[in-house]
């Protein structure tokens, strides 16, 4: 005996497939029909719909004051001829306009300092989520000059020994040369082991270590009378990289802190 058909069921169970999934699905089969059967395509509809929700923000997830921005991965550094959009990105929400900010600027803190905490804030925010702020970004979240703000913390890294974390430093883009000199000045001027530098500086310990490394190498030819050409030859690095080091080197050598074997 045949069962009773479920006329219900026979009408109203097909609005159940009408999701934004089963609608990429389509479209995706539509666009590649190659691509593999029903699996693949439904595979490759829920790749797409996680990544729009790890770069969405529902509004009430976003509160007064804040934003959402797309940074680069902590975990993805640049490489020669590498473009962002072959980057993994990282979405962040990034306090803009906090209540210290208000009082900041009712206290009248010099716009230039009320700036400066901002940027570092939103360079600890992103860094805290997975992701590296470049001086561009802090630039147009902030509504300034990129070159203003890289010289703004640069002179604050300087001045505090301390690494802010963004891609300036981390990913060692662009020219900026203070992560080189702190890390070399907590090893030699402060004797702190490595792993103690990494940890303050942001930094892994691989990173630190090729640092220090490089720079022994290139503190090491000097004391062997060679000039910066000869040192950038020999060791296979850029001119403008070993200046950098013999910068350093200056500056420990001023300070009197230059201790090869010092722990």
């Amino acid at each position: 005996m045949n069962p009773k058909p479920d006329y219900v069921r026979k009408k109203f169970a097909p609005q159940l497939d009408k999701t934004l999934k089963n609608a990429l699905a389509h479209r995706i089969a539509c666009e590649f029909p190659r691509i593999g059967g029903e699996r693949m395509r439904a595979l490759c509809a829920e790749i797409i719909l996680e990544v729009i929700d790890q770069h969405l923000r529902r509004r009430e997830h976003v509160q007064h004051g804040q934003v959402c921005w797309t940074a680069i991965s902590l975990n993805d550094p640049p490489a020669r001829h590498k473009r962002i959009r072959d980057t993994e990105l990282v979405p962040v929400v990034l306090d803009l306009s906090t209540p210290a900010d208000i009082e900041a600027i009712l206290a009248r803190v010099r716009p230039r300092e009320r700036l400066l905490r901002k940027a570092i804030r939103l360079c600890e925010q992103a860094h805290q989520q997975g992701a590296l702020l470049s001086d561009s970004d802090l630039a147009e979240l902030l509504a300034t000059n990129n070159s203003y703000v890289g010289s703004l913390l640069a002179t604050h890294e300087r001045q505090t020994r301390k690494v802010v974390p963004r891609r300036a430093t981390l990913h060692d883009v662009g020219t900026a040369l203070m992560h080189k000199r702190i890390i070399c000045w907590k090893r030699y001027a402060e004797g702190k082991a490595p792993d103690q530098v990494a940890r303050e500086t942001h930094h892994s310990l691989e990173a630190v270590d090729r640092y220090l490394a490089d720079f022994d190498r290139v503190r090491y030819c000097k004391r062997l009378g060679m000039d910066q050409d000869k040192i950038a030859f020999t060791l296979n690095h850029g001119p403008q990289l070993v200046a950098q080091y013999l910068e350093i080197d200056k500056e420990l050598e001023s300070s009197d802190a230059a201790r090869p074997n010092k722990n």
